[in-house]
C-alpha cells in the first residue's frame, strides 16, 4: 500500500477534478502490475495496473489507494476489469467518499466472490486527496490560504510595493501548489493593485509524474468583484484558461462587457452587500473544484478565516523586516481581547530558499 500511495502522487498535478489513486497487483509475494490514474478521461489506476500484468493478475492481489469505482463515468467501472481479469482479494485504503460509489464497488467485488479489505493507511490516503474529500463529505472545496511575509508580519509596504517578499525557490514553490489546485481565488483589491497574471508558469519538467510533452492545466482563476469593477484589459484576461467574476450587482452591462472581455461570470448570493463566501464555495464544489489557493490581501483573507472557509495556512516567512507601518496578514477587527485569538496548529515547518514555510491548521475552539 505504501508503494500504491507513492505512485498515486504521481497524479497530483493532472488528475483533477479526479482523485489521485495508485494500484499495486501482488501475486505469489511479486509486484506483477503496478500503474495510477494519470489524467481525467483516461484509464483509472486500476486499469493501468492491470494492463501492465497481463495474464499474471489472475489470482493477484490488488492494493488500491481508493475504493475501485463501479459506475459508468468518462471510463468504464474498474470493479469489472478487476472480476475480468480473476483478481481474489482487494486491500482498499479507504471507502470512495464519492455517493456514486461509498461502498457500493466493495460490495460487488464481495458479490462476486473476491475477498475485501479496507482501512489500510488510510490516514494517510485521505492526505493525498484532501479536496476530493471535502467536496464529496461537505460540498465544499478544502482551502489552502497563501501568504508571503517579512519576519514582523508584513506583506505589503504602506504604498503597497511587494514585489518582492519571498526568494525564488519560495515563488517557485508557489507555482507548484497553484498547479495542483482546482482554482485560484483573489480578491478585486489585489487585482486593481497588482494586475496579476495568477497562472501556472512552469513547464511539465518542473512538475513530478509528468511527461515532458505534457500539457499545463491552468487552474481556475476566480475573483470575488461585488461590484464588477475588473478593469476589461486585466492581464488575466488575456491569458490561457478561464477567469470566473464573481459579483453581487445587478449590471448586466458590465457583465457582458466582462464576458466580451474573455470572462465568466456569476452573480452570487450577497451577504451586507457582498459577495456570500460560503455560498461561493458551494457554488465552486458544484463546479467541481477540489482545491482553492487562495492568494489575495489581508480583507479577503481576513473575511475567508473569520468565515470559517480556510482549510490550511501556508506562510513563506522571509528573513527581513519591513516596519510596522507595513501591511499585515489579515483584517480581524473582531479580535480585540487575547480571548479572542484564533488559535492555529502548527503541521509542518521547512525551509525553502532563503524562507521558512509553515503549514498551520486552524483549531477548532
Amino acid at each position: 500500500m505504501t508503494r500504491a500511495l507513492r505512485l498515486a502522487k504521481n497524479g497530483r498535478y493532472t488528475t483533477d477534478p479526479n482523485p489521485c489513486v495508485g494500484c499495486v497487483l501482488v501475486r505469489d509475494g511479486r509486484i506483477v502490475g503496478e500503474g495510477w490514474h494519470r489524467r481525467a478521461g483516461e484509464p483509472h489506476a486500476e486499469r493501468n495496473a492491470l494492463a501492465q500484468a497481463g495474464t499474471a493478475a489472475c489470482g493477484a492481489t490488488a492494493y488500491v489507494t481508493l475504493e475501485p469505482c463501479c459506475h459508468h463515468g468518462r471510463t468504464p467501472p474498474c470493479i469489472e476489469a478487476l472480476i475480468a481479469a480473476g483478481v481474489v482479494r482487494v486491500v482498499c485504503a479507504m471507502v470512495d467518499p464519492n455517493p456514486l460509489v461509498a461502498g457500493q464497488g466493495l460490495a460487488m467485488l464481495q458479490q462476486a466472490g473476491i475477498e475485501t479489505e479496507t482501512g489500510v493507511l488510510e490516514v494517510e490516503a485521505r492526505e493525498l486527496n484532501p479536496g476530493f474529500i471535502k467536496r464529496m463529505e461537505q460540498g465544499r472545496p478544502y482551502v489552502h490560504c497563501k501568504l508571503a511575509a517579512s519576519l514582523d508580519g508584513r506583506t505589503a509596504m504602506a504604498n503597497g510595493e511587494s514585489q518582492w517578499i519571498s526568494s525564488e525557490a519560495a515563488r517557485r514553490d508557489v507555482q507548484r501548489l497553484r498547479a495542483a489546485s482546482s482554482a485560484i481565488l483573489t480578491g478585486i483589491g489585489t487585482v486593481l493593485s497588482d494586475d496579476p497574471s495568477l497562472n501556472v508558469r512552469l513547464t511539465a519538467d518542473d512538475l513530478p509524474g509528468m511527461k515532458p510533452r505534457d500539457p499545463i492545466r491552468q487552474p481556475l482563476r476566480v475573483v470575488v468583484d461585488s461590484h464588477w469593477r475588473l478593469p476589461l484589459n486585466a492581464r488575466m484576461l488575456g491569458l490561457s484558461g478561464m477567469t470566473l467574476v464573481v459579483g453581487v450587482d445587478d449590471a448586466p452591462a458590465r457583465m457582458d462587457a466582462l464576458e466580451a472581455a474573455g470572462a465568466q461570470v456569476y452573480r452570487c448570493p450577497q451577504q451586507a452587500g457582498r459577495v456570500d463566501l460560503e455560498a461561493l464555495m458551494i457554488e465552486l464544489a458544484h463546479r467541481g473544484i477540489n482545491t482553492i489557493l487562495l492568494e489575495t490581501g489581508a480583507t479577503l483573507a481576513g473575511a475567508m478565516l473569520t468565515a470559517g472557509l480556510v482549510d490550511e495556512i501556508i506562510l513563506y516567512l522571509a528573513p527581513h523586516l519591513m516596519g510596522d507601518a507595513a501591511q499585515g496578514l489579515f483584517h480581524l477587527p473582531m479580535v480585540t481581547t487575547m480571548a479572542e485569538r484564533m488559535p492555529m496548529k502548527i503541521i509542518d515547518v521547512r525551509q525553502v530558499g532563503s524562507d521558512l514555510r509553515i503549514r498551520l491548521h486552524s483549531v477548532q475552539t
